[in-house]
Parts: structure tokens; sequence; C-alpha cells
């Protein structure tokens, strides 16, 4: 069972109900919520991940915070999506396990993303080059991190981190697996079978023992 978690005290995303139904249409039970309440111990103990949907700004409470960060380390999965990097800049176990904060994007337009590596359950079926329209974003340092995708900012304006831009890594986190994507923009995103897929294979990877 997953929970997803759509909490916003900034920048709202208009595509997280689209984003809520992609996410429940994959297998997994899921439970949705904005509520930081649901962020106990003994409540958290009911679910194989956690997903930060478009989560924005400071989203958890204190005792939220010390809920989540004991569930990770207990081997609780966690999946981070687009602006779930725009979320908890003031809390240091956050920033470990989303991988990289955001730092700014340009305008919404077609790209192409690099898969630098396809021997994951999130990137399998991708092509060497996806092209897709989203929001490119630029991060504030580059994660530790097993890097699956790539930016090609040859293919759109406005890129700001170079060659070496990623997009999506994974890395097992203070007992647990995380892995983050800066794809999911937008309403149209979760419509799309191959993102789906990159959801799905994500959560496949996250609740995983292996």
């Amino acid at each position: 069972m997953i929970l997803v978690y759509s909490r916003t005290t900034g920048f709202r995303h208009d595509s997280i109900p689209a984003g809520v139904a992609a996410l429940a249409s994959l297998g997994f039970a899921t439970e949705a919520t904005e509520d930081p309440e649901a962020f106990t111990r003994a409540n958290l103990t009911r679910f194989d991940a956690v997903v930060f949907l478009n989560t924005n700004g400071t989203v958890l409470t204190d005792p939220g915070r010390a809920a989540f960060e004991a569930y990770v380390r207990a081997g609780g999965g966690f999946l981070g999506v687009h602006s779930a990097a725009a979320t908890e800049y003031d809390w240091p176990f956050y920033g470990a396990l989303v991988g990289a904060y955001f730092d700014q994007h340009p305008p919404v337009q077609p790209g192409a993303v690099t898969v630098s590596d396809n021997d994951h359950t999130a990137t399998a079926h991708l092509p060497a080059t996806w092209s897709r329209v989203d929001e490119w974003y630029d991060f504030r340092t580059r994660p530790d991190a097993r890097v699956l995708l790539r930016a090609d900012e040859s293919s759109y304006e406005g890129g700001r981190m170079g060659a070496d831009h990623p997009l999506a890594w994974c890395h097992e986190r203070a007992g647990g697996r995380a892995f983050y994507t800066a794809l999911g923009h937008t309403i149209e995103a979760y419509q799309e079978p191959a993102f789906r897929a990159h959801l799905a294979g994500a959560l496949a990877w996250v609740t995983s023992t292996d």
C-alpha cells in the first residue's frame, strides 16, 4: 500500500489530481492525503512507500518529520515527484533523501531526456532518447545517487546545469530506498503510458527488498 501526499504551502501544480489518479492506477492500494497529521509512526507503518507528489514548501510538522524519518530508517520507501524537490528546504534529512533541491526552471517546452541507465525498472521501457514536454528543473547541487535520466540541454532553451543535468535518480538512504523524478509538471504527463510506467517502475523499486 502507498501513501500519496500532495500538500503545498507554496506553488501548487494543477496536475496534482491527475497525478493522484495515475498513481492509484498502477496496481498498488493507494491512500491520498494532504493532512500532515497522517504522518505518525503508527499510521506510516501501514504503507510500503510514501509518495511526495508535487509537494511544495514546508509540508510537515516537527512531529511529522520525526515520524517520517523513523519510517525511512525502518526501511520505508520514498518516491518524490517533480516539485518534491521544492519541499522542506530547511530539513537536512529530507534534502539527503530527495537527493537535490530545486533551483530554477525555464518555461514549459518540448525537450529530450537521455536515458543514462536503462538497467532499472523505471527506465528499462524507455528509448535512449525520450522526447516530451515538461518543466525542466535545474537543481542547486547534483545528487550523490544512481542517475537514471538526464536532460539534453541542447534540446530546449534555458537549462543551466550543462551536459551533466540529472533528472531522475535513486539511492538507498538511511535504511530505506528513495527515488526522485523531476518529470511530472503537466496534467498530460500523467496520461502518458511511458511516464506511468516510469512511476510504476520507481514504486516497484522503492517497495522491493531485493
